[in-house]
């Protein structure tokens, strides 16, 4: 075996890590046995969408996934860690009009549907392709006669458990439909859940307009004019004097000219605008319960599209009619006054488009009656970091609306329901039919035999991946009772993924779906979120090429679990670097290691002091992998690694393995031997590829057919005095004095010396003096002030 730079080993690298990967695979490395009696560790994995190819933050969100699995592995658990890919919902409907140049509201629904298979029948393949290059140990478990690693949202088997849930919780109430003004988005022409809305902030204007009330102009400022015709009323505060004689009154409204009351209600606020205010159907929530409230007749303007229903205004969209209603009132003089303004609007999750309220008929799960029993369901749970529980907390707090789950697409999972068409009777589906497409069978009322008509709506993509815990049992045949013991995912779907998750669980189970979760944070670049419209996106499959998937791993365990990430090239390069040492060491290790390695009776003293070095190393990267602290285990491996295991013992061993008498040697084979086995081990979950190489190459008699199933390292035991810190606290500081005078005098670091010590240090390092002798190349240490003298 020969050691290799930089450039040497990044090809062979690729090439190992496809390698590996195929080997893996082909054993069957991270299969799942069902006859397993240890502890189950089981990890809730997040199903991400296959509409386009993995991006940056999902492939580090997974290395931190894989991670915890490699590493309870190690501990003696049976792992669960299942691959799920979501295959249903928006993101793939908006995925196949890109790529088709198709719109699901022109395109036969059958039709339409093909294309979306179509498309995730190729992105699939390359969402799991790009995963196994990154080395993610999913495991498989038998499908058939087969075993497989991948569960798909689409599949039979998760579309019936979608259904079965959903005729639950119609039947014990949880689940109702009603028609009332619900979150619309119109570039999706669909209801979406409050979870599903974003902040973006948008330039707009601020414009005074006239209204008249006897005659007199009424002003009242309004940065959504295409809403006048929507007005229904126009609100004063009881407590501002300046309109308390038009309480009771009619507003005419400009350009429309219809009437609104004008009624007193505190929600008009006396310092914004001009302190009235217009009331609409719909401009946001607080219209929906002003008009609600006060029992308004609404006034519905916009069609599902967002264009305007009628008037001289009809068929515009909603930016065109704001445009043309702003210019008529200026030509009519009805503006008093405009400014130019920023302000945060609403928009859909999904595609950037603000959200419209319109009265349509939806499902809804009841959440509201729930706030306080879901926030005492979250702090059941195990929140790293803890901080992320308080998001989970203001975001029920802040919720207005019960949980819409209908959605007027295609490609989802249909909700198993035929309405009669003579007395409106619900029929649900009967679960031996699950899973069912209600427009692909007819039903009968079974009160009036009249034929039924099939439900057309599906449900929303939260409604089926917020079941992950349930299906991924109910493949390893239901051996996992929730709670689960992980959830990881990132902070921005806690208000979705681990919200609705845990509605679900208390619906279903009366339980928490798992014992832990651990939240992660975005991938930025120099600091700003990554966006293919900022045109800063980092493709994985691009750093995979370039780098290789250990250099990937090694810089995602660089973050904290709650904090952004910074790609940064130096970082990988870094990793690289990681790679070839571990390479290098290994080798040179292994090259003067004789294939018997013995225990000796008594270990020479600097072995015992490095040996409890590794200890505290072991002891440290264990809590952190516990804690889900993955950034302090790789550190303090790395930091060992180099800069003692490296840096220091393979500089002092090197005499003893050469030219030390036998049982020097064998003390030193066994340390070497150990401490660099247990450094595979402990990077081993972060970094597997160079590890599973080196110790296939060269831990052949460890008895385990891969590193990643060895037993997770253990402390020890060694003897330890109370100086023995001391001892190795000054070794290390004199080699390193000399090293820096020899650098200093321009000589190399085999040059030869006499060195002085003080009588403390002599008495102190009296154990370890031999090696120390050895290790700076010294002819003599003698007692004296410290000085380096050198020979010749």
């Amino acid at each position: 075996m020969i050691s290799m730079g930089l450039k040497d080993i990044k090809n062979w690298n690729l090439e190992l890590e496809k390698e590996t990967t195929e080997k893996w695979k082909k054993a069957e490395m991270f299969r799942f046995n069902e006859k397993t009696k240890k502890k189950i560790y089981s990890i809730d994995t997040p199903p991400p969408y296959v509409n386009a190819p993995v991006h940056i933050g999902q492939a580090v969100t997974y290395c931190y996934m894989d991670f915890f699995a490699r590493y309870r592995r190690m501990k003696g658990y049976e792992v669960i860690f299942p691959l799920g890919l979501d295959r249903n919902g928006l993101p793939i409907e908006i995925a196949a009009e890109k790529k088709f140049g198709i719109s699901a509201f022109n395109t036969p629904r059958e039709k339409f549907l093909d294309y979306c298979k179509k498309l995730l029948n190729e992105t699939s393949s390359e969402t799991e392709d790009t995963f196994a290059k990154l080395g993610i140990s999913f495991t498989s478990y038998k499908r058939g006669n087969h075993f497989g690693s991948v569960y798909l949202t689409d599949s039979e088997e998760y579309r019936t458990l979608t259904q079965a849930t959903f005729i639950d919780l119609y039947k014990t109430g949880e689940v109702y439909k009603a028609e009332f003004p619900t979150i619309w988005c119109p570039e999706c022409q669909t209801p979406v859940a409050q979870a599903e809305l974003e902040d973006k902030e948008f330039d707009s204007v601020f414009s005074t307009l006239k209204f008249s009330c006897s005659g007199k102009d009424l002003l009242i400022a309004t940065t959504r004019p295409e809403l006048l015709q929507a007005c229904v009323g126009v609100f004063v505060n009881p407590k501002d004097k300046r309109y308390q004689n038009i309480i009771g009154k009619k507003a005419k409204v400009p350009i429309f000219n219809h009437e609104v009351p004008i009624l007193e209600d505190e929600s008009a606020d006396l310092e914004k605008g001009t302190g009235v205010l217009m009331v609409c159907s719909y401009g946001d929530k607080f219209d929906v319960d002003a008009i609600q409230r006060h029992k308004l007749k609404p006034r519905i303007i916009f069609n599902k599209d967002g264009t305007t229903k009628e008037g001289a205004y009809k068929n515009l969209s909603i930016k065109e009619a704001r445009k043309k209603i702003l210019q008529d009132l200026r030509d009519k003089n009805l503006i008093t006054d405009r400014k130019e303004i920023s302000h945060v609007v609403n928009v859909h999750d999904k595609c950037g488009c603000g959200i419209e309220f319109l009265p349509t008929e939806q499902w809804f799960i009841k959440v509201l009656d729930k706030k306080r029993k879901l926030i005492e369901q979250g702090k059941k749970v195990n929140w790293h970091p803890k901080y992320m529980f308080k998001r989970y907390e203001n975001w029920i707090k802040g919720l207005e609306w019960d949980w819409s789950i209908s959605r007027e697409r295609h490609f989802g999972v249909s909700i198993p329901v035929w309405y009669c068409r003579k007395c409106g009777e619900v029929i649900l589906a009967d679960e031996k039919e699950l899973p069912v497409d209600p427009l692909n069978v007819k039903k009968k009322c079974p009160k009036c035999k009249e034929e039924a008509i099939p439900e057309k709506k599906v449900l929303d993509t939260w409604a089926t991946s917020s079941l992950t815990p349930q299906l991924a049992s109910s493949l390893i045949k239901n051996k996992i009772e929730i709670p689960f013991s992980l959830r990881p995912q990132a902070h921005d779907i806690i208000r979705t993924w681990a919200f609705y998750t845990i509605v679900k669980s208390l619906l279903h189970e009366k339980e928490i779906p798992w014992s832990d979760i651990a939240i992660s944070g975005f991938v930025t670049l120099k600091g700003e979120k990554m966006s293919k419209s900022k045109g800063n996106v980092i493709a994985p499959q691009d750093v995979l090429e370039n780098y290789g998937a250990d250099a990937l791993r090694f810089w995602a365990a660089g973050s904290k679990l709650g904090e952004d990430l910074d790609y940064q090239e130096k970082d990988l390069v870094t990793g690289t670097k990681m790679v070839t040492k571990l390479w290098n060491a290994s080798n040179f290790v292994f090259m003067n290691l004789p294939k018997k390695i013995i225990k000796p009776n008594k270990l020479e003293k600097v072995d015992e002091l490095f040996l409890q070095k590794l200890n505290d190393v072991i002891k440290k990267t264990t809590l952190g992998f516990e804690e889900y602290e993955y950034s302090k285990a790789k550190s303090e491996v790395e930091r060992f690694f180099w800069n003692v295991f490296c840096d220091y013992y393979l500089e002092i061993v090197k005499w003893r393995v050469y030219n030390g008498s036998k049982l020097e040697k064998e003390s030193a084979y066994f340390t070497l031997y150990n401490i660099l086995l247990n450094i595979l081990k402990m990077i081993s979950p972060i970094m597997p590829f160079i590890t599973e190489e080196i110790f296939k190459e060269h831990y052949k008699k460890e008895n385990s057919r891969s590193i990643h199933l060895c037993e997770w390292p253990n402390e020890f035991k060694v003897s330890k005095e109370k100086s023995d810190e001391k001892i190795f606290e000054k070794l290390i500081e004199i080699i390193g004095k000399i090293r820096q005078e020899k650098t200093k005098a321009q000589k190399s670091m085999k040059a030869e010396i006499k060195l002085s010590l003080s009588k403390k240090e002599m008495v102190l390092l009296k154990p370890v003096l031999e090696d120390l002798k050895h290790v700076v190349n010294a002819r003599e240490i003698r007692e004296g002030k410290f000085g380096v003298e050198f020979v010749g």
